[in-house]
């Protein structure tokens, strides 16, 4: 297991041919220590149903999203943007897929934000949001089997040293770093484009914080802002 540090935290980053395709994009970054995992509870059950009650419809942020995605080939129809998928499941219900996957998923319904969480001890090398050049391996599930695909150049993807951690920017997470029964230290990325001003943008990070604590509540927080230069 590697354990990272606060300078790992530090060493994330945005390329600038992701900030030239969409200038107004901006990552919230939450660093939480201390987590407790497990499954489904009474905890993740009252968020999720509130933001079942509260989800948005037609929200300006979620169409800038689907905008983002077809600007670089994607299909919003076929790969959602992951706030879009979450939203349009909201009437019928949420999944029900873990302590701290239920808090960050009731946080980006209510606040019409994508979220992704990931374990940290899984990565190797910083977190950077890159445009892909179509070579990196991303580790998935197909019909049930361990698979290895290879994004789309130029499709703007999450990675590490060792590869593809999310694609299409909020699409699909790989397996290797996503949360599991072990997870007790997690990187949450909230992904912000124009119509979410920095202070919504602000008030959805602190939402996910006293989430966070409701599950976890000895978990320690940092945050930081990865933004285009000004």
């Amino acid at each position: 297991m590697v354990h990272h540090g606060d300078q790992w935290f530090a060493e994330a980053y945005v390329d600038p041919s992701v900030f030239a395709l969409r200038p107004d994009y901006r990552a919230f970054l939450i660093l939480a220590d201390g987590l407790v995992p497990g499954p489904s509870d009474g905890v993740t059950e009252k968020l999720l149903r509130a933001a079942e009650d509260g989800a948005p419809v037609d929200h300006p942020h979620v169409e800038a999203w689907r905008e983002a995605f077809r600007a670089f080939g994607a299909k919003p129809q076929r790969t959602r943007p992951s706030v879009d998928a979450l939203v349009r499941r909201a009437p019928q219900g949420l999944p029900r897929v873990d302590r701290l996957t239920d808090a960050y998923n009731a946080v980006s319904v209510l606040h019409a934000v994508p979220i992704g969480g990931e374990d940290v001890d899984r990565y190797r090398g910083p977190l950077r949001l890159v445009r892909a050049t179509g070579d990196e391996p991303f580790d998935t599930i197909v019909d049930g089997a361990s698979a290895v695909e290879h994004p789309s150049p130029g499709e703007v993807v999450w990675r590490d040293d060792e590869g593809v951690t999310c694609r299409r920017w909020n699409w699909r997470q790989c397996v290797r770093t996503r949360l599991g029964p072990t997870t007790t230290k997690a990187v949450f990325i909230l992904d912000a484009l124009g119509p979410m001003s920095d202070e919504a943008l602000a008030q959805a990070g602190s939402a996910l914080v006293d989430a966070l604590r409701a599950t976890s509540p000895g978990v320690q927080i940092e945050s930081r802002t990865l933004q285009p230069a000004t």
